[in-house]
């Protein structure tokens, strides 16, 4: 896996990725700029249902347990865990499971993952045609600038 270029998906520098590193995939430039543009789609996908949890209210300790176990989960984007309130979130946390006990093991199926794939890698193939259409485009001066 390489750095995307997107800060908070890789732990080093923000850099691009090297097109010696497009080189090195399987299949070729074409189908890995729909791979990175695919995994930029389902990661949109997760960040957006982390972003509605604050308007989803908790209805048991068992909610309230999943919901902490989201934000604990997410801290792995932030620069220090360590710094407040990341362990006195994830000490509430291990209460809260001590009281009322954990969340039931889930596991999502082999087939909803595949259609969830399927899914992102079809947007991607459509917007990496449309980017090298209007690319194209753009070179023999077909498209107008507004």
């Amino acid at each position: 896996m390489v750095n995307p270029g997107i800060q908070g998906l890789a732990a080093d520098s923000p850099t691009r990725v090297q097109s010696s590193q497009t080189a090195r995939t399987r299949g070729g430039p074409q189908e890995y700029a729909v791979a990175r543009e695919a995994e930029v789609f389902a990661m949109t996908e997760a960040l957006k249902l982390q972003d509605s949890i604050p308007e989803v209210a908790a209805t048991s300790l068992i909610g309230v347990i999943a919901k902490l176990e989201m934000i604990v989960g997410a801290d792995r984007d932030i620069g220090d865990p360590t710094d407040f309130p990341w362990p006195h979130i994830a000490s509430v946390l291990r209460d809260l499971k001590a009281i009322a006990g954990s969340l039931p093991a889930h596991r999502r199926s082999r087939a909803r993952t595949r259609s969830d794939v399927t899914k992102h890698w079809e947007s991607a193939v459509k917007l990496v045609a449309a980017l090298q259409e209007e690319g194209e485009a753009e070179y023999r001066g077909d498209v107008t600038v507004f």
